[in-house]
C-alpha cells in the first residue's frame, strides 16, 4: 500500500478533526479526507486517468483516490495549449479525463461528457476519450512497470514529454522534503503554483499531508494567477494574508513580485517560515534582497526525472549562490566536463520509450560542488557557447545577473561566435531608454568583460508559454527567442 495513504490514515486515527485540505470554500478534516478518498476510489475505474482541474480540494482528493485505486494519474496542465493537450491525450492513451472545464474538454475531444460526480460540494465531469483520440505512442507503446504518475513538462521545443514515476519514488521525495524544511503538523502550506506541476504536487500537497499538516489550495485566480504567466500582485498579497501559510513554493518571478510588493509597503506575512524558490534560475541578488526584507527564501534545484527536488538550501545551512545540499534519497556528482550527475531513486523512463535502468542521470546542467557538498549551477551544457575571442559564456549566468536588477524582469543573452554578447530584455515596467541603459551598465560593472552585454533591445512582450518564448516556470525557450528577434539581434551586431 502507498506509504502516504498509510500516513494519512494514521493522522485520521490520531488527529481525526485536524484540517487536512482547504481551498477557501471547503475544509476537510483528516477523518473526512480518508472517507472521501475511499468513496472516490470506488467510483473511478483503474487505467490512465487525466486530471484537468483548477487547484482545489477536488483535485487533491482525486489524485489521492487514484493512488489508492492504483490507477495511473496524469495531471493535465491548464496552461497547455489545445495542441499540447491533444498530444497529451493521445500520447498518454487516456482512458478517462476528470475536469471542471467541461466545455474545453468537449471541444478538445469533440464529444460531450459521459457523466458527472460531486466532490467536496463541487461538480466535476467525466470524459472517456474515443479510441481514435487516444491511439498515440503512449496508448500503444511502453508504459514502464510500476508507473503511478505521468508528469508532462511543457519543454522548450516540440511537444511535451511524459515522465513516468513510481509512487514509491514520489513519496520518498515528499518525505525527504518534509524533513528538509522541518515540516510539522502545525504547518499550513499554500499552493500558488498549479497542482498539475510536479513540484507543487509533491511539495504543496504530499509533503504537508505526510506530517499531518494542512495543505491549502485555493483556485489559482484567487491567488492572482491567470494562464501561465499572468499575475495580479494585489490578489497574491491578499491570498498570503488570508491563508497565513507557514510554507510556500515560488518560481523566481513570483518571488520578485513579492519582493517588490514589500519594498512598496506590503507586509511580509508573519506566518511565513520557509519559502522554497525554484523552477528556473534565481538571481543571487534577488534572494539577498528577499532575505534582507525578512522573506525566508531558500533556493532549490530539481528535475522531473528525479521526482522534482534534488537539492535545497535549509535554515542554518544555506550557502549564498548555491542551490543547497542534495536530499538524502539522491546522490549528486559532477563529471569531468562539469555536468551535474544525479543518482539514486529516479524516474522509470519516458512514456513510449525504453525503461531507464541507469543508476546515474546526466542532467545537462553545468555546475560544481563545494567542500561541504553544496551544489552551484553555472549554466546548461547545451546552451554554453564560446565568443569570437574564445571566451566561454553560460548565458543563464549573465541572464541571472541581469534579472537580479529591480528594473529587469526577463533577459535572453546571445553571443556564440560573436565579438560580444547582446541581450533581449523585458523591463519590469515602462522606463526610458536612458534608465534602462543605466540599469544594464550597473549589471555590466559587476561582470567580467567577456560576459557583459554592451548592446541590447527591449522585447515586444514578456516571454511566456502563451507566445512560445518560455515555459510555465519561466524557463526560456532560447531557440524561439533567437528566431523571433533574429533581425533585432543582427542589427545590434551591425
Amino acid at each position: 500500500m502507498s506509504a502516504l495513504l498509510e500516513r494519512i490514515g494514521l493522522h485520521g486515527r490520531q488527529r481525526p478533526d485536524a484540517a487536512a485540505l482547504a481551498d477557501g470554500r471547503v475544509t476537510l478534516s483528516y477523518r473526512e479526507l480518508v472517507t472521501e478518498i475511499g468513496n472516490l476510489a470506488d467510483l473511478i475505474e483503474a487505467g490512465r486517468v487525466g486530471l484537468l482541474l483548477d487547484n482545489g480540494v477536488p483535485w487533491a482528493c482525486l489524485d489521492l483516490a487514484l493512488r489508492q485505486r492504483e490507477a495511473v494519474c496524469v495531471p493535465m496542465p491548464g496552461f497547455f495549449s489545445t495542441s499540447q493537450l491533444s498530444h497529451l491525450v493521445r500520447d498518454a492513451g487516456l482512458d478517462l479525463i476528470v475536469t471542471d472545464l467541461p466545455d474545453r474538454v468537449a471541444e478538445l475531444l469533440g464529444s460531450p461528457a459521459a457523466d458527472s460526480i460531486e466532490i467536496a460540494g463541487r461538480t466535476v465531469w467525466l470524459f472517456r476519450p474515443a479510441a481514435s483520440a487516444r491511439a498515440g505512442m503512449g496508448g500503444t507503446g511502453i508504459l514502464p512497470t510500476g508507473t503511478s504518475k505521468i508528469t508532462y513538462t511543457s519543454g522548450t521545443t516540440g511537444q511535451p514529454r511524459g515522465v513516468c514515476l513510481s509512487g514509491a519514488v514520489i513519496e520518498s521525495v515528499a518525505a525527504e522534503l518534509a524533513d528538509a524544511v522541518g515540516a510539522g503538523p502545525d504547518d499550513r502550506a499554500l499552493s500558488l503554483l498549479p497542482l498539475s506541476t510536479l513540484l507543487e504536487n509533491i511539495g504543496g500537497l504530499y509533503a504537508p499531508l505526510w506530517v499531518g499538516a494542512c495543505a491549502q489550495m485555493p483556485g489559482l485566480a484567487e491567488c492572482g494567477m491567470a494562464g501561465s504567466s499572468g499575475l495580479d500582485p494585489m490578489r497574491l498579497y491578499r491570498a498570503l494574508l488570508r491563508f497565513a501559510p507557514s510554507t510556500v513554493i515560488l518560481v523566481p518571478q513570483l518571488l520578485k513580485v513579492l519582493v517588490e510588493g514589500v519594498v512598496a509597503g506590503q507586509p511580509v506575512p508573519a506566518s511565513l517560515r520557509f519559502v522554497a524558490v525554484g523552477g528556473a534560475p534565481v538571481a543571487p541578488d534577488l534572494l539577498a534582497r528577499a532575505r534582507s526584507l525578512g522573506i525566508p527564501a531558500y533556493q532549490g534545484y530539481g528535475l522531473s526525472e528525479a521526482a522534482s527536488v534534488v537539492c535545497l538550501n535549509r535554515p542554518g545551512a544555506e550557502r549564498a549562490g548555491s542551490v543547497g545540499k542534495p536530499l538524502a534519497n539522491v546522490r549528486v556528482s559532477v563529471s569531468a566536463d562539469g555536468e551535474v550527475m544525479v543518482g539514486g531513486r529516479l524516474f522509470l523512463g519516458y512514456l513510449g520509450g525504453a525503461a531507464v535502468n541507469d543508476e546515474v542521470w546526466a542532467t545537462g546542467d553545468l555546475g560544481y560542488l563545494d567542500a561541504d557538498g553544496c551544489l552551484y549551477l553555472t549554466g546548461r551544457k547545451k546552451t554554453a557557447y564560446a565568443t569570437a575571442f574564445g571566451r566561454n559564456v553560460a548565458p543563464e549566468w549573465v541572464e541571472s545577473e541581469l534579472t537580479g536588477h529591480p528594473l529587469i524582469a526577463q533577459a535572453a543573452v546571445f553571443g556564440e561566435g560573436r565579438p560580444f554578447n547582446v541581450a533581449v530584455l523585458v523591463p519590469r515596467s515602462a522606463v526610458s531608454a536612458e534608465v534602462m541603459a543605466a540599469a544594464v551598465r550597473s549589471v555590466n560593472e559587476r561582470l567580467p568583460d567577456y560576459a557583459r552585454t554592451p548592446r541590447w533591445v527591449v522585447a515586444e512582450a514578456p516571454f511566456s508559454s502563451s507566445n512560445g518564448l518560455a515555459s510555465a516556470s519561466g524557463a526560456l525557450n532560447r531557440a524561439a527567442v533567437a528566431a523571433h528577434y533574429q533581425q533585432h539581434i543582427e542589427r545590434l551586431y551591425g
